[in-house]
């Protein structure tokens, strides 16, 4: 690895025009730059299930096009959408250990909720905004015993979209693509419509899978005394997380069979990979 005390030195550059700025200047020691960087990639680390093809250490620029819309003919057009300042302040908040940049969740979230879809590596970026900059005990995997409000709905929100997937076989569209925005944003004012419909794809389902998801809901909703009217960054972040913790736990345990006793503890279901 090279004697970790040896000097360590790190110059970012940036186009200005016709000529170049310099956007950090950072001096330090080998053994220092490697460890901020493993604490960072430790932050990361979450289930990405057996069949992500998503990788388990994304690189920098992997992390900021997760705040981008894609859609540009290759990924420089897409990194060309990236804000400027972004990509610097990553790199800065990665090589001191300090906090990420404020504007890394906002961004995400944004996309998140633009697309209704939480994937491996914005879920992994928000986890590790929680752990760094509020401090906040997180998961690799789903945490049946975490308390936080925000999480339990977000898994809420995951296993009401799972009854009405199992209800509906084939449907084109899910409570995802109607719901996930408002219900991540303002719980009070989605969460008591979405339960009443629940009820709906409960009926429709044989009695093992209905006894189970009763009683995953009920054990989700245990602790959880009223929806929040409003979920701020932080919020946001852990109902993303609590949601796609709980969706990649219906696909990757070990089986649940529908002859399930109705005195049994739940356990996930058995499905094709997330």
């Amino acid at each position: 690895m090279g004697d970790p005390t040896t000097r360590f030195y790190i110059l970012g550059l940036a186009a200005n025009a016709s000529r170049l700025s310099v956007r950090y200047w950072h001096v330090s020691s080998l053994g220092d730059v490697i460890h901020r960087v493993g604490d960072h990639l430790a932050a990361l680390r979450i289930d990405r299930g057996s069949n992500s093809k998503e990788t388990e250490f994304p690189a920098v620029w992997q992390l900021l096009l997760e705040t981008v819309r894609r859609g540009g003919k290759s990924i420089r057009e897409d990194l060309d959408n990236v804000s400027p300042l972004l990509g610097g302040a990553l790199i800065r908040s990665i090589l001191t250990g300090s906090s990420y940049p404020q504007s890394l969740p906002l961004a995400v979230i944004n996309r998140v909720r633009a697309d209704q879809n939480v994937s491996a590596t914005r879920a992994a970026i928000l986890k590790a905004f929680l752990i760094r900059n509020l401090i906040q005990k997180t998961t690799m995997s789903l945490d049946s015993e975490n308390p936080n409000t925000a999480y339990r709905l977000g898994r809420l929100f995951a296993a009401l979209e799972k009854t009405q997937e199992d209800a509906l076989p084939g449907i084109n569209s899910t409570i995802r693509e109607r719901f996930y925005s408002s219900a991540s944003a303002t719980p009070q004012a989605v969460f008591p419509r979405l339960l009443r419909t629940y009820q709906h794809h409960l009926a429709k389902l044989d009695d093992g899978r209905k006894t189970y998801r009763e009683r995953l809901v009920q054990s989700i909703l245990l602790p959880v005394s009223e929806f929040p009217t409003h979920l701020n960054l932080a919020g946001q972040s852990q109902f993303a997380l609590g949601y796609y913790h709980q969706r990649q736990d219906f696909f990757t345990k070990k089986n649940h069979t529908v002859t399930e006793s109705a005195d049994s503890t739940p356990k996930s279901e058995t499905s094709d990979q997330l």
